[in-house]
């Protein structure tokens, strides 16, 4: 699995285009088992060196917080649950009383985020659609690497989700593509790829990902796009 990564990471890469047909291999309904739950662990570790969601925590959803102190956040396409974790830990350290929930519609996702669920966190086999016919309701609605995941039409089924449940704030972060954060992941994700699908999805996820052009494009009305710090794009919608 490592060599494969060595081999496509020197393959000589147009970053200009997304590269739309490109299919991740633990999106795969028949990838290994075992490498798709060290990938999820794994994450934990990726996210927390490059996703920049700590800096977002401060200054994109701590202000969309209710001023009590008391709120919901949702993470969609939570995966392994990292994130909704991390929401969770600065929130209390921030003297926040924040209920996260993570949803997925993959059930090996949730078993995996399920492993550990601290006060606060809870996790679920649901899509954004299915909370959307629950009638749930969220002060803040955040996703983590989900957008560059979705064609056309699923991405905008989801943002309408996600605009449907936020009573504050949907803020959803992805990859920036570019040829210098193909090239850093490229030379540091090894470090971490072992056993995994760290390393070959993590390029194919930059392919797929969008600049921040072109993002802004494919937004509906009322959405914004922002640049984010290392190699990140945000889509925002203030309810």
């Amino acid at each position: 699995m490592s060599d494969r990564g060595g081999r496509e990471s020197r393959l000589p890469i147009d970053l200009t285009v997304r590269d739309r047909a490109l299919r991740e291999l633990m999106d795969e309904p028949d990838c290994d088992p075992l490498a798709l739950d060290r990938t999820f662990r794994r994450f934990a570790i990726v996210n927390g060196l490059v996703s920049g969601w700590r800096a977002v925590w401060r200054t994109h959803v701590v202000p969309a917080l209710p001023p009590n102190g008391r709120g919901r956040i949702l993470d969609l396409g939570c995966g392994g649950g990292d994130l909704a974790r991390s929401l969770a830990r600065w929130a209390a350290s921030d003297g926040f009383d924040v209920e996260v929930v993570g949803v997925d519609p993959d059930p090996r996702a949730i078993a995996a985020a399920s492993r550990s669920t601290p006060r606060g966190v809870s996790f679920h086999e649901r899509s954004s659609g299915d909370l959307v016919t629950a009638g749930e309701r969220f002060d803040v609605v955040v996703s983590n690497h989900v957008l560059h995941h979705l064609d056309d039409d699923t991405r905008a089924a989801f943002l309408a989700d996600s605009a449907v449940l936020a009573s504050s704030r949907s803020l959803h972060s992805d990859i920036r593509r570019s040829s210098s954060a193909y090239r850093a992941y490229a030379l540091a994700s090894p470090l971490v790829a072992p056993g995994t699908f760290v390393r070959v999805d993590g390029l194919r996820s930059i392919r797929r990902s969008f600049t921040l052009p072109e993002l802004q494009e494919t937004l509906p009305a009322g959405w914004r796009a922002e640049a984010a710090a290392p190699h990140r794009v945000l889509a925002i919608l203030d309810a």
